[in-house]
């Protein structure tokens, strides 16, 4: 099972998305435009703008899965006779100049307005916080500002593309917070991928914000960095990819066991993956209850004893997983399993892996852009449950997390804060859905609010 609602992207299975016009005979367009429906391409929109008894202006949006196969559709439209008046990149076009922007939340009408936001009116709130630093919060917009840190290494499935191409990333994220729970993203990209050196910039940089977001920091750097500034700050300092992937699959996973009617504490499970989601998997399941865990990276299955391929983060894993030392391959990790969840790489687990698992497995292939096998494949296979990335989606708990984390004062994010998340958003899913609608506002108001009260007890 997996049903969440589908946007059209998901519907087409696609990324892009292109705006076409053109001209055609009116004979053969119906030709055409079949041609153009393929397997990685679809037409999801089609508007006559104007046209007469021998052709016709027309205007399409065509969903597809490479820009390369968008650029195939247009000599497909070209071959047949079709006149390309206009061919734009939807997406691009929606980010012409950025998608957020730093504006005022105070209106300058007046001298007296310009003397009260700035000199010397804001002298008076320079002294209170003078006086007393904690005033800052009170007279300052630091208490929902938030830095969205990147380094470029990890981004989005794509890789090590720097720091100027995560830039796009960076801006969702602060426009996912202004948008959902009013929070104020400032994205800084920084050009190193020295440890030292991000710990050091940032630490510098924290007296401006009121909680640090990392983001898209390959492994094994991004677990030092994290650990050392959450140290080093009294400020939260949480890793998107880790903890709020983290915090989504439990969500997803406490439905799931609960649909096929399992136990958590009788739940076995096999992860694939050892980086920043599938370290901060292991340790939410494993703070959840699910005991019996076995994961694999690139060296195979993980154990205590394991020499190569290893680094402390990997034998944290070890010594906190995998108790019967299972060291086979992935076929000895899949047998009579209940659950797996893969944060790897793409077509790497087969129907017959998914076949060989417990009865009615728990199936998570959350690999971006596609998943370690596809739900439909695992669902053939016997699975009772299977969803990937786009619907066990981060962007459900960061947002909640950070502002309750804010709201409360918390100095740092803590593991009865991350399940308090957890359990908000299995508690708000309704007519058998994994997860809630991210696009409800509401939800991740829901989410703060829990973990705001996560935060006030511990």
């Amino acid at each position: 099972m997996s049903n969440h609602k589908k946007s059209l992207q998901e519907h087409f299975g696609a990324n892009h998305i292109y705006r076409i016009k053109f001209t055609s005979l009116r004979k053969n367009t119906a030709e055409i435009l079949a041609s153009v429906n393929t397997q990685e391409t679809s037409i999801s929109s089609l508007n006559t703008i104007e046209g007469d008894g021998q052709s016709a202006a027309l205007e399409m949006n065509l969903f597809s899965n490479s820009r390369q196969a968008a650029l195939n559709a247009l000599e497909t439209l070209k071959s047949g006779g079709g006149e390309i008046q206009e061919f734009t990149d939807l997406v691009e076009e929606s980010r012409l100049g950025g998608i957020i922007e730093v504006k005022s939340k105070k209106k300058i009408e007046s001298l007296t307005d310009l003397r009260m936001v700035y000199t010397p009116g804001v002298a008076a709130a320079c002294k209170a916080i003078a006086e007393s630093p904690e005033a800052v919060s009170r007279v300052t917009g630091i208490g929902s500002r938030v830095a969205i840190v990147s380094d470029g290494t990890a981004v989005l499935g794509l890789g090590d593309i720097g720091p100027k191409a995560s830039m796009p990333v960076m801006e969702g994220k602060a426009a996912i917070f202004s948008e959902f729970v009013e929070i104020s993203g400032v994205p800084i990209v920084l050009d190193t991928k020295k440890p030292d050196e991000i710990i050091e910039t940032v630490k510098h940089i924290s007296p401006s914000f009121g909680a640090i977001q990392l983001e898209d920091i390959a492994a094994p750097a991004c677990f030092e960095i994290e650990q050392k500034l959450d140290s080093m700050l009294d400020i939260p300092v949480f890793h998107d990819d880790q903890h709020a992937t983290a915090t989504v699959v439990l969500a997803a996973l406490i439905n799931a066991v609960k649909i096929t009617e399992k136990k958590p504490q009788d739940c076995s499970a096999v992860i694939i993956g050892a980086g920043a989601a599938g370290y901060a998997i292991t340790k939410i399941l494993l703070e959840y209850g699910i005991k019996d865990i076995v994961v694999y990276d690139a060296g195979g299955a993980i154990y205590n004893g394991r020499k190569e391929q290893m680094n402390p983060y990997t034998q944290e894993i070890a010594e906190l997983t995998n108790q019967n030392s299972i060291s086979g391959p992935l076929e000895e990790g899949f047998k009579d399993r209940d659950i797996f969840i893969g944060v790897a790489r793409p077509d790497i687990v087969s129907g017959e892996l998914i076949s060989s698992m417990a009865d009615k497995p728990i199936v998570f292939p959350l690999s971006n852009p596609k998943g370690e096998i596809s739900v439909q494949e695992a669902l053939e296979a016997g699975a009772a449950v299977s969803a990937d990335g786009r619907t066990i989606n981060n962007a459900l708990a960061f947002p909640g997390i950070f502002r309750g984390a804010l709201d409360s004062g918390a100095k740092t994010v803590t593991a009865a804060m991350k399940l308090a998340a957890a359990q908000s958003l299995a508690a708000q899913s309704e007519g058998g859905m994994l997860l809630p609608d991210m696009i409800d506002r509401n939800i991740h108001i829901k989410v703060s609010k829990a973990v705001f009260n996560a935060a006030a007890k511990g």
